[in-house]
């Protein structure tokens, strides 16, 4: 139709000027083209066709079709259109059997023949004034631009391409700032670093991947990360850009992706630091010291296994392990490392000592528990080596070993409000001591006699409180008070003759 109209606007002013002869080929000419007819399209090409109105379109469904949809999409717990259509004779059956709905023959034809398109279009100013839940937004460009990588993509790169991570250090509660570690894992050798993160800032994370390229062993290849929008944005990806670094993402909601740091999550972050809630700068601090340590003993003394291959059989896969090495003796292993990382690497793996390693993560977790806990002690000292490899002796006896892993001490809740009953507590008590039968609307009443329009009646569950608290002490006393205690009586005893 677009094109009959630019052709029409085309041909009008020169049909109009155009001689007999003239406008008799230009009109064999449109008709040819558009296929009109001859007599429509002379009354269109000299401006003289009547504009045509468009037929109001005769309705179908009435008012009382309308709420019965109505009455149907909210008992179906307001599902969309195509959803509605399949269950609305299964809900209409239901409905008129169980007495909740009785509709003329005529409006339950013209509902069950109702299509989803209708239903939908019937119901969109509803939804409209309710509010429509928020749909996901599309991807970004910025999203977009970054390739996405799986496991599977992986091909056994070169020492340097690490996937990264962040894991929350919230407590139980994931409200407010708290503390998040930066998680990077060498998917070559299992190389793994950490760091604290005071804030989740795109400009910070920039600031730790520097200070953590320092630390590695090898040159920064890639990195590869979730949809987390701390890593996805222009920031981190112009930092890439300029560093030479490959950048690349996971499928959203697929962990499996990068299967290498979610295992380092649990095997290191939260083995080392536990599940309490850290937050300000002291725990940064302290999370900054531990992960000093943490990466020395983790990378040259934590034997780990890793996946070689995998089959599937069914229901069944079959995964292949490679033999338990250190980060440090994969990187050894490399043939794709220079001698320069190797002499470097071996010169620091000499001078390390584990148990010293060990000693200071335990102090450090002691110190970060305290923290986390609340407790008024001060931070404690670190222990001699020789106290420490001799305490490793005995440590199986005491549980757990990692200070991290105890539960966390929760504070005494104490009374919040002035106890309404303190002036008269020793009264009562005496009462109490003189009449223990009575109960506690009896003494609310004779102490209302006594001070009249002092304790009101809604005190009676405190006083039943307080009379319960008094009466398990006279229990006590009385079971218990009048015996000896078992030290006593093997005193006492006379020895066999």
């Amino acid at each position: 139709m677009a094109t009959r109209k630019e052709l029409t606007t085309a041909l009008a002013e020169r049909y109009r000027t155009a001689s007999r002869g003239e406008k008799g080929r230009i009109l064999d000419e449109f008709t040819g083209l558009t296929g009109m007819h001859r007599k429509h399209a002379m009354l269109l090409l000299s401006g003289r066709a009547r504009p045509t109105k468009r037929r109001a379109r005769r309705r179908v469904y009435e008012e009382a079709e309308r709420n019965a949809l109505i009455l149907l999409w909210e008992a179906g717990d307001r599902v969309c259109g195509k959803r509605l259509k399949a269950l609305m004779p299964i809900l209409l059956d239901s409905m008129e059997r169980h007495g909740h709905i009785e509709l003329a023959p005529e409006i339950r034809s013209k509902l069950l023949s109702m299509s989803a398109a209708t239903i939908d279009r019937a119901l969109q100013p509803i939804r409209e004034r309710n509010g429509r839940p928020r749909r996901r937004p599309a991807a970004s460009a910025l999203r977009r631009s970054i390739p996405v990588r799986t496991s599977a993509d992986w091909n056994d790169p070169a020492p340097g391409f690490v996937e990264a991570d962040l894991v929350a250090h919230s407590g139980p509660s994931a409200s407010g700032s708290f503390i998040q570690t930066l998680v990077l894992t060498d998917i070559a050798t299992g190389w793994t670093e950490c760091a604290p993160l005071l804030v989740r800032e795109q400009h910070l994370l920039s600031s730790v991947l520097t200070e953590l390229r320092k630390e590695l062993p090898f040159a920064l290849l890639g990195l590869d990360t979730d949809n987390d929008t701390v890593f996805m944005n222009e920031t981190l990806k112009t930092y890439c850009e300029q560093a030479g670094v490959v950048f690349t993402r996971c499928r959203p909601y697929r962990k499996n992706d990068q299967a290498f740091v979610e295992q380092k999550n649990g095997a290191i972050v939260r083995r080392m630091v536990g599940y309490r809630r850290f937050e300000g700068l002291e725990a940064a601090t302290l999370l900054a010291e531990l992960y000093r340590s943490v990466r020395l003993f983790v990378n040259f003394f934590q034997p780990s296994f890793k996946l070689v291959g995998k089959e599937r059989d069914g229901a069944r896969v079959r995964k292949t392990y490679s033999a338990p090495a250190t980060p440090h003796q994969r990187l050894m292993s490399d043939a794709r490392v220079s001698d320069a990382i190797r002499a470097r690497v071996n010169e620091i793996s000499a001078k390390l000592d584990p148990v010293i390693l060990l000693r200071d993560i335990r102090t450090t977790q002691e110190r970060l528990t305290t923290l986390a806990d609340a407790q008024p002690s001060g931070s404690p000292a670190a222990p001699s080596i020789e106290l420490f490899l001799a305490s490793l002796r005995t440590a199986w006896k005491d549980g757990t070993a990692r200070p991290t892993d105890r539960p966390p001490v929760k504070a005494k809740r104490e009374r919040r409000r002035p106890d309404p009953l303190v002036e008269v507590t020793p009264l009562l008590r005496q009462w109490f001591e003189a009449e223990p039968w009575r109960t506690g609307s009896e003494l609310l009443a004779k102490l209302q006699v006594e001070h009249p329009g002092s304790y009101p009646n809604n005190l009676l569950r405190t006083l039943q409180r307080r009379l319960k608290t008094w009466r398990g002490e006279e229990a006590a006393a009385l079971l218990f008070g009048s015996m000896p205690s078992t030290k006593d009586a093997l005193v006492s005893s006379p020895s066999p003759s």
